[in-house]
């Protein structure tokens, strides 16, 4: 609530030197560097607060997760998380456009034309999204409505309903140890100022991180955008990029919709199913669960890298099968080969540290995480002119 308070504040400042057109939004952002008093630093500290406020989203669901606090009466709520988490990442790539420069112009080519995939609805929706065939000041619109307007409304209008029903839920899950039983009576405090005073000093924390941070890292900003002329390598925003690295190893049809709406259908659907061991407050369930979880985090780590090498200089479906479609020599083969590899490992673990079904979805979803997170990191660090892998 902190950082999107900050990310208000912020942006309205912003509002008024920015302005939304091809022609003027970059010379508008160096006016507001050279020009205005401390108006980059104000742009820092949005910049960086969007950054932040990813991260911090990202690692409230985690820990949500893995303390299982998405169990019954909680399901609504990780159902709303999750939308607060697309919002968020929707925030932040629309805000990405609006300096108009090289990298954000490219990177928004580049997720844009992601859309191009999807199979029939592919070009159209790209269209709807961009305003037209081409990026330019029909999207530069959109995105800006977006950003400063309908998103927004939806971030704040649904952080209340989500701590709402966090407190209709009876408060936040408390943890204890994985051999300790809840207590069945619960002490209560006065929310102010038990509650009040912490988290005022934990959002003096954040925002005199953020300040630091911005007093000393400025927000990138390259030369002014141009289509004719793109950079090398392009790269998307660094939240998207373990999609693009994907897409670097998969059919477009499976690296941008089969695997992404898996993943989101698979997170959305996570407190419906049945489990067999609930334990909320209990860090990864339990002690076998602790143990599983880490396996599974080490061998996705292992197997990502491995595949990820073996694909840049040693694979190539599309060589060894000429004549098949590349959904299928790109796609359905090494798509196979992974689930081959994951549903072995898994039913590996559940024999070796006999793992309820509850451990076992973790240790998947553990798994699942640590490979993306793989791609992410390869994706920004890892890869170089023409997205070559880079190792040294």
């Amino acid at each position: 609530m902190v950082l999107a308070i900050l990310l208000a504040g912020t942006g309205i400042l912003l509002l008024f030197a920015y302005e939304p057109s091809p022609e003027r939004a970059y010379d508008s952002i160096l006016a507001l560097k050279d020009r205005f008093l401390f108006g980059g630093f104000v742009r820092n500290i949005h910049h960086w607060s969007g950054n932040v406020l990813i991260v911090v989203a990202f690692l409230h669901l985690l820990r949500v997760y893995l303390t299982g606090a998405f169990h019954p009466p909680r399901q609504l709520n990780w159902v709303i998380g999750m939308i607060l988490f697309l919002l968020i990442l929707m925030s932040g790539f629309t805000g990405y456009l609006l300096p108009w420069d090289q990298l954000s112009y490219w990177a928004v080519t580049i997720c844009t034309g992601m859309l191009e995939t999807v199979p029939l609805a592919g070009p159209s929706l790209q269209r709807v999204v961009r305003g037209g065939a081409e990026i330019g000041p029909s999207t530069l619109s959109i995105f800006y409505a977006l950003h400063i307007a309908i998103l927004p409304a939806l971030l704040f209008l649904l952080m209340p309903f989500h701590f709402w029903r966090v407190r209709k839920a009876g408060g936040l899950v408390i943890p204890h140890g994985p051999d300790e039983e809840p207590s069945p009576t619960v002490e209560h405090v006065p929310t102010i100022p038990n509650l009040t005073t912490r988290e005022f000093v934990a959002g003096l924390v954040i925002i005199a991180l953020v300040l630091a941070w911005s007093v000393f890292a400025n927000a990138p900003l390259e030369a002014k955008a141009n289509p004719g002329m793109s950079p090398n390598p392009a790269k998307a925003p660094w939240y998207f990029l373990g999609i693009q690295e994907l897409m670097l190893h998969f059919d477009p049809l499976f690296s941008v919709l089969i695997v992404p709406a898996a993943l989101l259908g698979l997170f959305l659907s996570l407190p419906y199913l049945k489990y067999d061991l609930v334990r909320p407050g209990v860090w990864l369930i339990s002690r076998k669960g602790r143990t599983s979880g880490l396996y599974a985090a080490l061998a996705a780590l292992i197997f990502t890298l491995l595949a990820i090498l073996a694909d840049e200089y040693l694979l190539s479906f599309e060589t060894w099968l000429p004549g098949v479609p590349p959904a299928i020599s790109n796609g359905l083969l090494p798509m196979a080969i992974f689930l081959a590899f994951f549903g072995g490992f898994l039913a590996w673990m559940r024999r070796k540290f006999e793992l309820s079904k509850s451990e076992t979805m973790q240790a998947l979803l553990l798994f699942l995480l640590a490979a993306f997170l793989v791609l992410t990191l390869t994706g920004i660090f890892l890869r170089g002119e023409g997205m070559k892998l880079v190792l040294f």
